[in-house]
């Protein structure tokens, strides 16, 4: 059993026959063990996690590292502009990127670590957001008509895991109502959830009255209490990315609406943005502090917003980290091993 130690460069190699993290376990399901371990499969599925005296290890490798549980899942993430491995190296083990070029995302998807699941093109109105700025390269796609929405979503949602609707009047015109009514309720008949870039109480509504699954953003508009009792009520979730507003000088009304989404008992998820100011690739402990003590979620619900709980039968997406990240969440930023499915990455 080999004690791994900080060091720089990680190596990439799969779980061979088998691989088991042990130490202080967290399940991420309020599950904990003292001395746990986790046990992977040759198929890169989790075969057993428990008390460290309840799993048998036969012929895997073991580890022994200062923490074990879940790697990170980022909910908005642009991997045009972080490297993926990158990404990973630094405990994120499954991403969605929110905004890419057909040719970008089919690529993404195909990735075995991290796991990334997309969106594609932003769908919005001609010259709409992001068209004019930073997505002006294919990050755009445009719908004008409910009869047009028909066929470019329904082929769209054969080609990614979730269809984002942008909704920026700052950034130029956006879809009608009925458009975005249109977009929703094709995606639904295809099997997909829409994500709406709303930041504004007006796109917030339009959002929610189009059917809506989820805001890719904490609004940047005070919300009403009205408006987030509807968004409790209707069940949508919300991604955080606070850290990134925080940085560009919007961090008071944003944290002011992500600790009363989470009074309302609105789902708020861990998300970066990366790929904009204040966000760079893997963890990012600033957010999960911005959820733990801001948002009101705490260090343990903050990482439970951030992670999927660990469970056998499920693929593997684990870290190995030297120390516990609920009190120090810096430790992300350093992981020991990840395991993602079939692929381990390790320091020596």
């Amino acid at each position: 059993m080999r004690l791994l130690r900080p060091r720089s460069e990680p190596d990439t190699g799969d779980v061979g026959a088998g691989l088991c993290l042990r130490g202080p376990l967290w399940v991420g399901d309020g599950t904990a063990y003292d001395d746990g371990r986790v046990l992977v499969g040759a198929d890169g599925v989790v075969a057993a996690v428990g008390a460290a005296s309840d799993v048998d290890v036969g012929d895997a490798e073991e580890i022994a590292v200062g923490w074990v549980g879940p790697g990170l899942v980022d909910a908005h993430v642009h991997l045009g502009f972080g490297e993926p491995d990158h990404v990973l190296r630094h405990g994120v083990v499954a991403v969605r990127d929110l905004g890419a070029p057909p040719a970008d995302a089919a690529r993404y998807r195909k990735l075995a670590a991290p796991r990334v699941e997309v969106a594609g093109p932003l769908l919005t109105a001609p010259g709409g957001y992001p068209s004019r700025s930073w997505g002006s390269a294919g990050y755009a796609a445009f719908v004008d008509d409910p009869g047009q929405v028909e066929r470019l979503v329904a082929g769209l949602c054969s080609q990614v895991d979730v269809i984002k609707l942008a909704l920026e009047p700052s950034g130029g015109p956006v879809p009608s109502a009925e458009v975005a009514a249109a977009v929703v309720r094709v995606a639904h008949d295809n099997g997909r959830e829409v994500t709406c870039h709303a930041l504004t109480v007006a796109m917030v509504e339009r959002a929610l009255d189009a059917g809506a699954d989820e805001l890719a953003h904490t609004p940047t508009e005070l919300l009403p209490a009205e408006l987030v009792a509807r968004l409790a009520a209707g069940r949508v979730r919300v991604i955080s990315t606070l850290q990134t507003f925080v940085a560009g000088g919007l961090g008071a009304v944003v944290l002011d609406n992500a600790r009363r989404l989470v009074e309302a008992g609105v789902d708020v998820r861990y998300g970066t943005d990366l790929g904009n100011a204040g966000t760079r690739p893997g963890a990012d402990p600033k957010e999960l502090r911005l959820l733990a003590r801001d948002a009101g979620l705490g260090p343990e619900g903050a990482l439970r917003a951030a992670t999927r709980p660990v469970a056998a039968g499920e693929p593997a997406g684990l870290v190995g980290l030297s120390g516990d990240p609920l009190a120090d969440p810096e430790r992300y930023r350093d992981a020991d091993v990840v395991v993602v499915g079939r692929t381990v990455l390790r320091h020596h």
